[in-house]
């Protein structure tokens, strides 16, 4: 069980998924090979040996980054399991890297520094789907 979040291109002004133009269809992240750079610019410590599955550890969380084979790339899904607020910080990194905006799939808007409340939301889910008695 993963708590997802999604990177991808999109207009300043949108916030949450249902203000998303029908229409919209997100520019590429860019070239392959020019994202997996940033990638690793932006988290140092990630393992790109697979360039279209990377995975990312922390002390208590990891994340797996679903980049795909498609040159450019469109999107980068990314897979987070684990605990703690810290795992924020490389995701909007990425994000920040990459130029694009981190969406949570779970709650439908997008990250920010101050907004945790999805991670929050999947770890109690998570936890009661674990273990019901809680």
């Amino acid at each position: 069980m993963s708590w997802d979040v999604l990177l991808l291109r999109l207009p300043d002004n949108v916030t949450s998924v249902q203000e998303i133009p029908g229409d919209y269809a997100p520019p590429a992240l860019g070239r392959q090979q020019d994202v997996l750079s940033a990638v690793k610019h932006a988290t140092p410590e990630v393992d790109l040996s697979d360039p279209t599955w990377g995975e990312l550890l922390g002390p208590s969380w990891s994340i797996e980054l679903n980049i795909g084979s498609e040159d450019p790339v469109d999107s980068i899904m990314l897979h987070i399991r684990g605990s703690g607020d810290d795992v924020l910080a490389p995701v909007l990194s990425l994000a920040a890297a990459l130029g694009c905006k981190a969406l949570d799939c779970s709650q439908g808007d997008l990250l920010t520094p101050q907004d945790s409340y999805g991670w929050h939301a999947f770890q109690e889910f998570r936890d009661r789907v674990i273990d019901p008695s809680r």
